[in-house]
């Protein structure tokens, strides 16, 4: 199986290419320049090429799943403009809600100094350090403080433990941008062709979370690797498709027209389908 949209995640100028061809809706004219520095900045964030932080230490939330969340962004945002759904988003919104599928992830980076652990001890709590990375990062690109909430409101969505009904939002805008980068977070994961084959290390980046936040095993929601796999299929059924589908308003349905198969869709019933295969054959 294929991913549904392959990206170059070594080239930074792909991406912004493959963004802005998805994007071109809005005519030549008009400039993306958040897209543009910060597409090129996150590639060097994750590859410890940007000053004061280390290069990214986990294999699961590694530098592909931001990319492959920010491609499905542009397509839902694309799918989406198809639409007559209000309220529209303009060009800017466009370029915010890129910006935060770039920016999503940046609380599991480590800064220079820190020397204990991986950034997976972050996991619980990487929503909030995002935003405070944002709010020191996006000044420098232009962004308004309003422009900065937006984002942060977005990421604060996103993380095992947080709800879009929780959040707070300074306009329908930032709280539909939240809807599309929940939506993004998950299908870009779970649809990934090397889904089943990181599933050990998502397990053991919970693992580093749970012990630095001193949760014992009996309060953990799964007590090994292999209970994490046998769970995994009713966690799709039972807990994103239903999160997908109400707290996320649907907004996955911007991926395909009526009537034809959403491809982020097939490729996670494919991968599950592939894992109780393993499962039901003992090879998981």
């Amino acid at each position: 199986m294929k991913y549904p949209f392959a990206i170059d995640t070594e080239d930074p100028n792909a991406l912004v290419e493959a963004v802005k061809s998805l994007i071109a809706v809005y005519g030549g004219q008009v400039r993306f320049p958040l897209i543009d520095r910060a597409a090129v900045d996150i590639v060097k964030m994750f590859n410890g090429d940007y000053p004061g932080y280390q290069e990214i230490d986990m294999e699961y939330h590694d530098l592909d799943h931001t990319l492959q969340v920010t491609v499905c962004m542009a397509h839902l945002l694309k799918g989406r403009s198809e639409t007559t759904d209000k309220p529209t988003l303009g060009s800017r919104d466009w370029e915010l809600a890129i910006v935060s599928a770039l920016l999503h992830d940046t609380g599991y980076l480590k800064e220079n100094s820190d020397d204990s652990g991986s950034g997976a001890k972050y996991t619980f709590v990487h929503e909030i350090r995002s935003c405070d990375f944002s709010r020191a990062y996006l000044p420098g690109l232009g962004a308004t403080p309003s422009e900065i909430e937006d984002i942060c409101s977005a990421v604060m969505c996103t993380g095992p433990r947080n709800r879009i009904g929780n959040v707070s939002f300074q306009r329908e805008e930032a709280r539909q941008i939240a809807l599309l980068l929940v939506t993004a977070d998950y299908l870009a994961q779970m649809s990934a062709s090397d889904y089943l084959e990181k599933l050990p290390k998502l397990y053991m980046e919970f693992e580093e979370a749970f012990e630095r936040d001193n949760i014992p095993p009996e309060k953990r929601p799964y007590q090994s690797l292999a209970q994490l796999l046998e769970m995994t299929p009713g966690f799709w059924r039972n807990v994103v498709l239903p999160l997908l589908e109400d707290e996320a308003e649907g907004v996955y349905r911007y991926l395909s027209p009526e009537g034809i198969p959403n491809p982020y869709l097939v490729a996670i019933e494919e991968n599950i389908a592939e894992l109780e295969r393993r499962l039901e054959a003992g090879i998981a």
